[in-house]
Order: C-alpha cells, then structure tokens, then sequence
C-alpha cells in the first residue's frame, strides 16, 4: 500500500484520533481494500491506520499463487462501525481464506497490540483520505442499525453466493425414495443431467436480509379499477414496505438503497443489483407517495445523484439500459415530480436532475413512454459532447 502526502501534524492527529485496523497474515499479493479504495498486498503490510470514525467497508480477495501471477478470488466485504482510537484485530485464516475477527474478544490480545501500534506503524497503510467525500457521498443514509439489519447473520457480504444441497442425499438409493433421477444413468439430454444436479439453497446466516419487497401491490378486497390504479402508481407497495420496515424512520429506506448500491459496485453482489432496481423502481413509480412524502424524495435526489455519477456511461449500455430499466423508470420519476400539488422545491431539484442525466449521459426523458423507452439525445451534426 503506498503512502500519501499528508501534512506532519494532521497524520500525527489522524494517527492519534483515527481507527485501526490490524490484519495479521494476509497474504502477499491479495487484494484488500477499505470503502473506494483497493490495493494489492505487499510483504510488510498489517493493516490500516488512521481511518475516521464511522461506517466503514473493508473488502478482500485471496490471491492464487501470486508469484505466478495466479488470479484473486472472489471478494468479500464486513461493514465495520468504528469509533475514535478503536482498534481492530483479525488473522488471516489459510484454510477458509477468510479474515477471522474473533481476536478482537480478546481484551488482552488487542491491548497488546494497542501498546505496539508505535512499532507497528510503518506496517500500516493510511487510510485514503482523497477518497473520503466520495464514500461519505455514496453511504451518509447507512446508520449502523440499518448496515447491521441488511447484513447477513454472519456478517460476511461474499460475492459469490455459498450455497447447500436441499437435501442431502449423497447415495443413488436415497434419490431414488425421494422419486429423483439417478446419478449412475447416462443422460439423454441437457435438461435430464439438469434435472439430475441437487436443489440449492443459501447456507443458513449467509443471505442478505434485504427489505421484501411487496409482490401484491394493491390491497385486499380492492375493486378492478384500483387494482389498475395501484398497479400504475406503486404507492401502496411502497407505504406497505415503510410500514413494515421503516414506520418510525421512512427515510432510512434510501440507506437500504445504498447499501444495495454500495455492496453491488464494490461489493461485487449481483443480487444487491437486483434489488437495487427493484426498490428503486418502488419509489420512482409512486405518484401518490411523492405528493405524500416530499422530505423523503428532495433526499431519493442527491442520493441517486451521487450513486449515478459513480458509474461510467457506458455502463447502462450494458447491464442497465438494455431493458432501458432506468431510463424508463426515471422517466415517470420526472412525470410525477412534475405534476400538479408536487412541492415546488421539489419539482425544481427534479428537473435540475434530469437536465444533469441528460447532459451527462444524453438521454431524452421527453419522448412519448407509449412510443418507446427514452433513447439517446442526437446531437447537432459538427458538435461534439461535452
């Protein structure tokens, strides 16, 4: 980790004030990184030091034969809440390839590495302060209740998901009491060796507890009519989701955004994409609710703000806009906010926002949504974008 150009007195403060995070035995070659920011581990590295108090992510991936240029695996994350002067103890365990936290339970280990963090200090890699604003940015909705809620059970956010049978059944006998295929039979077709591979599920406490969200999106006993209404303007589904997670405190929902953002674009997560889009999609296409909580969408604005000017344009040609999800789901968004009885500061910090998107990654929010989805603005002949 390479250190950065810090004034004397501020690194000595920071060193004095900030958190520490020492991660004995990571392996050379590993990739670690902490919120915006990763590195590749060298010989001498033992953690982070100086790390303001807060909400932290640190994120790692084991690496394969290093010094044979072998590939990193796939990433996991813990989100930490740390305070002023904490530290933080783990060791790396080979076997799991994972960092094991439990030495920090132990008051007289960590005392003990507390009492050498002055001859540990040229083993620690600062914390990237260029980067801070940025994480602040992109996580200031994520209290530690919240973190610690979505958060699997056993704290570990893993790209990869770690999965088991749902059953074991390990002998042809036993599928065969269960009436499924047998393994000593060859296959006749693709579908028959697909139907053959066991049922999997998530391994018990390492699923992410993401709000659910509602799939009945008008309420019972409601008439044909409503059930057209509540299926066009999602504000039933969204009240029913606050209602039921979010009763005291409606605007932590847009921290669950952000952790869904946060574990998607570092965390490496597919599926917090997908949800993602899913409680994004709730809260633009909820025209009632954006007349109903006004304090909720002027903060959904900047929020978005920042998530999307973290992801390079082309980006949405990809994964993103080859559905046209966002372009069409902002698209009402901005129908909505301008609509009739909308609050006035509202509907101007929307429409400064679709001129930002439309400048930023030329999309047309103008185009009649019955025609087709929004598509890319066509610039002047001889003008080039900015």
């Amino acid at each position: 980790m390479a250190s950065m150009d810090m004034d004397p007195e501020l690194a000595c403060s920071l060193f004095e004030e900030g958190a520490t995070l020492v991660l004995l035995g990571v392996p050379e070659g590993s990739e670690l990184g902490i919120d915006y920011k990763t590195w590749q581990v060298g010989p001498r590295f033992r953690g982070v030091k100086m790390i303001p108090p807060g909400l932290h992510f640190l994120h790692y991936s084991a690496s394969n034969k290093p010094e044979q240029g072998g590939e990193t695996g796939p990433r996991t994350g813990v989100f930490l809440s740390l305070k002023a002067r904490d530290v933080l103890l783990a060791h790396w365990d080979s076997q799991q390839e994972d960092l094991d936290f439990s030495a920090s339970q132990n008051e007289e280990e960590v005392a003990r590495v507390r009492a050498g963090l002055r001859d540990l200090d040229r083993f620690l890699g600062p914390y990237p302060y260029d980067m801070l604003r940025k994480w602040v940015s992109l996580t200031d909705r994520v209290t530690q209740e919240v973190a610690q809620r979505l958060q699997p059970l056993n704290g570990k956010i893993c790209a990869f998901s770690d999965v088991v049978p749902e059953l074991s059944l390990p002998h042809t006998e036993d599928r065969v009491q269960q009436n499924l295929p047998r393994y000593d039979i060859q296959c006749q077709s693709m579908q028959e060796g697909l139907d053959r591979l066991p049922k999997m599920k998530l391994r018990a406490g390492t699923e992410l507890r993401f709000s659910e969200i509602p799939k009945q999106t008008y309420p019972e006993g409601a008439t044909p009519a409503q059930i057209t209404q509540y299926s066009m303007d999602l504000s039933y589904a969204l009240n029913s989701l606050l209602e039921r997670y979010y009763k005291d405190e409606p605007l932590q929902v847009l921290g669950e955004l952000q952790f869904a953002f946060v574990c998607f674009l570092i965390g490496n997560v597919y599926e917090s994409f997908e949800h993602w889009k899913c409680l994004l999609n709730l809260l633009c296409r909820s025209e009632e609710a954006i007349l109903n909580h006004r304090n909720l969408y002027l903060h959904l604005i900047p929020v978005l703000y920042h998530q999307l000017g973290e992801i390079p344009p082309d980006f949405f040609v990809d994964i993103v806009s080859k559905d046209n999800f966002l372009t069409s789901t902002l698209q009402e968004f901005f129908l909505f906010t301008s609509g009739p009885g909308v609050d006035s500061g509202l509907r101007k910090r929307a429409e400064k926002f679709k001129v930002y998107l439309t400048k930023k990654f030329r999309w047309d929010f103008e185009i009649d949504p019955e025609e087709c989805a929004p598509v890319v603005v066509e610039l002047p002949e001889g003008v080039a974008p900015e």
